[in-house]
């Protein structure tokens, strides 16, 4: 009798582990799209407000670098622009002027030309009036060239006012996406150059199962496919959670050293990843299983 009763047990266990083994089709690792803020200036880092764990939003300035030396300069190419601003003051007074001798000038040669006609004046009256003329014009055109050569230099100041505008806008740490700091790399206080990272941020909203399939549960697998997701609820039951595939690996690879058997790890296999949504119960690098049909349950 304790032998039928030791059978029965043992016949429920390995039923039990089959039917805990037909629930999932493949099994791996949550993760996220982590991104790693870095500086875009040199200098000394005068505010960093963040910690490891910290929620923030997208467009948040979280510190910046010091621009003491841009703001100088800033106020030097403003000062330059107001200087080049009255040459081009100047040089269009100037050319008004001699538009009004060149007016004067074309009423006096009205009055030559009608005094020729009658014999009043002289042939050399004339010309010398045209001559005066032709030099008028030669004079505005002179000037007009020394416009558009301070107009030239307005247009360089410009350009590195916009260049002095970006340096200091990149001084400024601003968070690029909503999400928790997951690592922070520097402190108030150091020194920074272009290019260090700052910090490490990631939007947790939604998480990445990634998992990996056989060549032979390759057709049972498509892009947007709706999919059952577990993860472990307790000792021995679990969770199912609703994902989304949205990434099909288009090359085969070993499988990965976290399968736990080295005979699993020699087989071929496909990565896939299942976007699902996070209710604050998924964390990184924990454990998940995939189940392709829902029926199973």
């Amino acid at each position: 009798m304790k032998t039928r009763h030791i059978l029965i047990f043992l016949i429920g266990f390995l039923s039990a582990c089959q039917n805990t083994e037909e629930k999932s089709d493949a099994f791996g690792n949550f993760e996220t799209d982590e991104v790693i803020v870095s500086s875009e200036a040199n200098g000394k880092l005068e505010a960093f407000n963040i910690d490891e764990g910290k929620m923030l939003k997208k467009g948040t300035q979280v510190g910046y670098v010091d621009t003491t030396d841009l703001v100088l300069k800033e106020k030097q190419l403003v000062a330059q622009k107001i200087a080049i601003a009255s040459k081009t003051d100047n040089t269009q007074s100037q050319i008004e002027v001699q538009k009004q001798q060149k007016k004067n000038a074309m009423v006096d040669k009205a009055r030559i030309e009608n005094m020729l006609k009658d014999g009043a004046a002289t042939q050399k009256q004339l010309d010398d009036i045209n001559g005066k003329i032709d030099l008028i014009n030669k004079q505005i055109k002179s000037i007009k060239t020394q416009n558009i050569s301070i107009q030239s230099e307005m247009q360089v100041i410009n350009t590195q006012l916009l260049q002095l505008n970006e340096s200091i806008r990149k001084s400024k740490i601003t968070n690029p996406l909503n999400g928790i700091v997951l690592e922070k790399y520097a402190e108030a206080n150091e020194i920074v150059t272009f290019g260090k990272p700052l910090y490490k941020i990631a939007n947790l909203d939604f998480m990445y199962l990634r998992a990996y399939v056989s060549g032979a549960q390759l057709p049972q697998v498509k892009l947007g496919q709706q999919v059952e997701v577990l993860i472990d609820d307790g000792v021995k039951s679990y969770r199912s959670l609703q994902g989304t595939i949205n990434w099909i690996s288009s090359t085969a690879e070993f499988t990965p050293k976290i399968i736990q058997t080295k005979e699993e790890r020699v087989n071929m296999v496909y990565a896939i990843k299942v976007r699902v949504k996070n209710d604050g119960s998924l964390k990184i690098g924990m454990p998940g299983e995939v189940n392709f049909n829902a029926e199973k349950n």
